[in-house]
């Protein structure tokens, strides 16, 4: 559908969602003429009167401040914002009260032929109570699309409760489940490495791959989201999406064309591939923890239960797994996950470790001989890196040397050309659905973790402690040990030890 019929409405769109990242992608696509000028942007949040229009200035203002904060130096532009802040409208609005705001929202929507696309910036639990305001307003149109943040549901059962609910109103090509890992330029380039080459093609199993790592480290506490965390936890904010997300896309079939649908498909059979773990499994193959007192980036940082104020919560912070594909291509191969908070340094990141040559032919007096390693960088900078052992050429004699080759000369763009929110946002008003998540997908992905969880919660064990500023519990290094493996682990490029 084209781009030209679409009003975005955002749900929810006071909150921190919506100015730290929805705000600053489409001023973005604004400002790089992205979006056709007959595209509104509709905000609606609680604390609005639509009687009055000082609470619309304010809210615009709020924007702005957003705006000034998190776009970076010198980004944002007064003349560029006077004319998206005229795309702006704002509505006083209730999700669960079906007479506030809800018949303004349908008056505004009827004064234009433009489909809404709904923007879902809301607690998963009111998903089911928004769509059906929307139905009752009859504001959902053939053409409508909705998009859903992450978390889609609690655990297998409630996921499907949650998308049955939104697939009575909305049909299951028009629903959006984003991902925003999916949407960073640097993971698109990674198929076309994996797809477009012939030596990534030819070395791209288990003949040649050791093991994949694939970590998402976060230097962050709570902040603020303390009631939402604790009743998630790391599997649930950060496994179940984004990490099996990215595990998919590095082991997945190539699809016989690159469209939503093919590219789902061979999705989908690696969530139905990962071996079960359940069990003496779980405790052989994960490791969870929970962060204590430490230093974050030179600041002191309370442990996870102080700061909770709840000193009996099992809930973990960090989590390590190790994972098999039991299919040909990835048979013997571990892959492993790890996620936390408050860890030492924030990045994200997949590292294809390719198996050491057959035979050395050079002295050990040449120095170590490293394998071969694939490093895509997803944050806080993107880039892909190939790393290769060389001669020194500094020396007259034979010594090796380990080299790495950028393979993402792109990388050195601005951040904000490749802000993922953007590219996420813009495939749903232009209604491709490439990289967004099927609802087959959310559900293999519960199917696998439901049993983790279920053992944790029955179990008596807690989430062993990890200072605040380290790597996580030492445990998790040793889970990779076991398979003579170690984290690497980004600061000065070394691997962890």
């Amino acid at each position: 559908m084209s781009q030209t019929t679409v009003d975005i409405v955002i749900f929810g769109g006071g909150g921190d969602l919506s100015l730290r990242k929805l705000m600053p992608a489409l001023y973005r696509a604004h400002v790089n003429q992205e979006l056709d000028k007959s595209i509104r942007i509709i905000a609606t949040l609680r604390s609005v009167s639509n009687s009055a229009d000082n609470g619309r200035d304010e809210f615009v203002n709020r924007i702005k401040q957003a705006l000034q904060k998190h776009l970076q130096a010198q980004e944002f532009n007064p003349g560029h914002w006077q004319a998206f802040s005229e795309r702006l409208c704002v509505v006083g609005l209730d999700i669960v009260d079906t007479n506030k705001g809800w018949p303004e929202l349908s008056a505004l929507l009827s004064l234009s032929d433009n489909t809404p696309l709904f923007y879902f910036a809301l607690p998963p639990s009111v998903y089911g109570t928004a769509c059906e305001n929307l139905a009752e307003h009859n504001l959902i149109h053939p053409d409508a699309r909705v998009v859903l943040e992450k978390p889609i549901g609690y655990d297998r059962e409630s996921a499907e409760q949650i998308n049955n609910k939104v697939g009575e109103y909305f049909p299951e090509a028009n629903i959006y489940r984003i991902d925003h890992y999916l949407g960073k330029e640097t993971v698109q380039n990674l198929m076309v490495l994996r797809f477009s080459n012939y030596l990534f093609e030819q070395l791209w199993d288990s003949k040649s791959i050791d093991h994949v790592q694939i970590t998402l480290s976060e230097t962050v506490g709570l902040e603020g989201r303390a009631g939402f965390y604790d009743n998630a936890g790391a599997v649930r904010d950060m496994v179940q999406n984004h990490l099996l997300q990215l595990l998919c896309l590095v082991a997945m079939e190539p699809a016989s064309k690159l469209c939503a649908k093919e590219i789902r498909a061979e999705k989908i059979k690696v969530l139905n591939a990962l071996r079960p773990l359940t069990g003496d499994d779980i405790k052989q193959n994960t490791v969870r923890g929970q962060y204590g007192f430490g230093v974050v980036s030179g600041c002191e940082q309370r442990g996870y239960l102080d700061e909770l104020g709840n000193p009996t919560s099992t809930t973990e912070t960090f989590v390590a797994i190790r994972a098999h594909i039991d299919n040909w291509r990835w048979a013997g191969v571990p892959f492993y996950l790890r996620t936390g908070k408050c860890l030492q340094q924030r990045y994200s990141e997949i590292v294809i470790q390719y198996k050491p040559v057959s035979h050395r032919v050079f002295c050990e007096d040449a120095g170590e001989l490293c394998s071969n390693r694939l490093v895509v960088r997803l944050q806080p900078d993107e880039n892909i890196q190939l790393e290769l052992m060389t001669k020194d050429l500094e020396r007259t004699d034979v010594h090796l040397q380990k080299m790495s080759l950028n393979l993402n000369e792109g990388s050195k763009q601005p951040s904000n050309i490749r802000d993922a929110y953007k590219r996420i946002l813009l495939d749903a008003v232009r209604g491709d659905s490439t990289l967004f998540t099927h609802r087959d997908e959310v559900d293999a992905s519960w199917k696998w973790l439901d049993p983790m969880l279920d053992y944790w919660q029955k179990s008596k064990d807690s989430p062993v402690e990890y200072s605040a500023g380290t790597w996580g519990p030492t445990e998790a290094d040793q889970l990779l040990k076991k398979d003579g493996a170690i984290w690497r682990n980004p600061k000065n490029g070394e691997q962890s030890q």
